[in-house]
């Protein structure tokens, strides 16, 4: 799958394209399920919230075969190859939830202020394609963004240690208000198996899921090969240190388990 002419001006001038339904309910409906046994695991790759619900499940490609499958699904992989105009590896995975009434606040960043700072990734030759396992509406924590934050590089940020059980680069209200007032506040929104691609440098955010209806969407973050982190004082399994480039699977990868699914 790659990008057309249109969505790649789009992605140039905002930082993000949305691409609605790119994946069946079937592919769907297995990750969404596998989604939940991983969160169930006693893992340190699984992070949670103050109120013991599931918020991160980091590296679940290295113990779960969907999510394998899903990391090196070519309608993810390919259209970043496209846009950063060469083979990638996969720096960080992540499959992340907003339980219903306990999913708590992601603040204000730019991922590539993290993978720079922590990772000393050398150029913002990376960004994030993300696929929904839920339907993300307004009302259950949808990713925020600020259109075109992106063009302006990297901002300053302090490294908020407490607000939530998660580390994070976050940008002060300053910033935030000013980059708002310039470009705006948009959340697309959207059914199970639609897919968010966007800058690394693009500022965003997500509010708590007060709602009783939980959200969960799959991050994969790309990086061309020549543009490999050179620090690794975070583990492994945050930021991966593989860097030979994805082989991209058969586009059926997922439809297969979800056929095996079907028939069990």
């Amino acid at each position: 799958m790659l990008l057309t002419d249109a969505q790649r001006a789009d992605f140039d001038r905002d930082g993000y394209v949305f691409l609605p339904e790119v994946f069946s309910e079937a592919e769907t409906a297995v990750l969404r399920a596998e989604a939940g046994r991983v969160f169930t695991l006693e893992r340190e790759e699984v992070w949670r919230e103050s109120s013991g619900a599931a918020r991160t499940a980091f590296a679940a490609q290295t113990y779960s075969e969907p999510f394998r499958r899903l990391g090196l699904h070519p309608r993810l992989v390919e259209p970043v190859m496209q846009l950063l105009d060469g083979p990638v590896y996969l720096h960080q995975y992540k499959v992340n939830a907003k339980a219903a009434f306990d999913g708590e606040v992601w603040q204000w960043h730019q991922d590539y202020g993290t993978w720079a700072r922590d990772d000393a990734m050398p150029e913002a030759r990376a960004m994030n394609i993300a696929l929904f396992l839920d339907a993300v509406t307004a009302v259950n924590g949808p990713l925020m963004f600020i259109p075109r934050s992106h063009r302006q590089g990297v901002f300053e940020a302090g490294h908020d240690l407490e607000t939530t059980s998660y580390p994070l680069w976050t940008l002060d209200r300053e910033t935030v208000t000013r980059l708002a007032e310039e470009g705006g506040i948009v959340a697309p929104t959207g059914p199970a198996g639609s897919v968010l691609m966007f800058h690394c440098n693009l500022v965003h955010a997500s509010p708590p899921n007060i709602s009783p209806w939980r959200r969960t969407i799959v991050y994969l973050s790309l990086c061309h090969v020549d543009n490999h982190i050179r620090q690794f004082k975070r583990p492994e399994w945050v930021a991966h240190r593989d860097f030979a480039p994805i082989a991209p699977l058969a586009d059926d990868c997922l439809s297969e388990l979800a056929a095996g699914a079907a028939a069990e």
